[in-house]
């Protein structure tokens, strides 16, 4: 039997829109065609890869198998894209960075700007997402390279360290915490402490800066931008990167408070799937940032 890949994508698309309709839409076909195309694939299989009888589809253990060697399928044709680039240089391609919430947001932005000035050929993209789901984006191959806050958990992927990231308590200008600038853990008791959602990696050490200093009250806020303004507006107070309140701190929206002990800082790694052949732009992304000493200021990169 010989596999149709355009109705192999089309299944693909469904699975990742949730839906015929939401699939349609993507691939600008109409949602009996997606339908057919998928049943087409089916007969082929001999197998039911959706189910369609519940209120949203749901996908058939034979459906979960072969989602995965879609996924792979998928993969090499765009490793096959990659190999023939390399052959053309730096002249033109694509490069789509990960990177943690905190890190791609407040250090993937000026190194990428710096890569485009190196290479204005290469078109820019950035995905950012927990620590889960930029590990789960570098293993389905939706993402080449990525910076990550923490080492990676997945063992399809392989790491280095490029910087450090320290943490630091924030709370409300005026609190009285932020008076001395420094204080006991005890001085924090009766604090409602922020946290980020699961997945992130920054949730691992406040948990573990709060389990350190013997604090137990505590509410989960969804991301770092979220947090400082709740933590400005007196709703409690949170451990974030240093870097994420760089201007809030400068200009007087939000106070650090020094407690000791200290977590400890937490590396910040560039990561890729360690069987992913790398395009010129991915590999050249890399080679620039191995040569990061500082968290740039700006557009310096060094």
């Amino acid at each position: 039997m010989q596999l149709n890949l355009h109705r192999l994508w089309i299944f693909m698309t469904v699975v990742e829109c949730g839906g015929f309709s939401a699939a349609a839409q993507k691939l600008y076909l109409s949602q009996p065609s997606v339908s057919h195309q998928v049943r087409q694939l089916e007969q082929a299989l001999r197998a039911t890869l959706i189910d369609r009888s519940g209120a949203r589809i749901r996908l058939t253990p034979e459906g979960e198998v072969m989602l995965e060697y879609a996924k792979r399928v998928f993969l090499l044709a765009d490793e096959a894209v990659a190999a023939i680039r390399q052959v053309s240089g730096l002249q033109t391609g694509k490069l789509v960075a990960g990177g943690t919430t905190t890190v791609g947001t407040y250090l993937l932005p000026p190194l990428l700007a710096a890569f485009r000035d190196r290479h204005p050929g290469i078109e820019i993209g950035i995905q950012v997402g927990n620590g889960q789901q930029v590990e789960r984006g570098l293993v389905d191959g939706e993402i080449g390279v990525a910076v990550l806050a923490g080492q990676p958990s997945a063992p399809q992927l392989v790491s280095e360290p490029i910087l450090e990231d320290r943490l630091v308590v924030i709370t409300e200008p005026g609190h009285v915490l932020s008076r001395s600038g420094t204080a006991e853990p005890s001085a924090l008791e009766g604090e409602l402490f922020l946290i980020r959602e699961p997945g992130s990696s920054t949730r691992e050490l406040q948990e573990q800066a709060m389990e350190t200093w013997g604090l137990d009250k505590r509410t989960e806020i969804w991301g770092p931008e979220t947090i400082k303004q709740a933590v400005a507006a007196g709703l409690g107070v949170s451990l974030v990167s240093e870097h994420c309140v760089e201007q809030e701190l400068a200009d007087g929206r939000l106070a650090a408070v020094e407690v000791t002990p200290a977590p400890r800082p937490r590396p910040i790694v560039l990561a890729h799937r360690r069987d992913r052949l790398l395009g010129p732009a991915e590999q050249a992304f890399i080679t620039m940032l191995r040569t990061v000493r500082t968290w740039p200021r700006l557009r310096s990169v060094s």
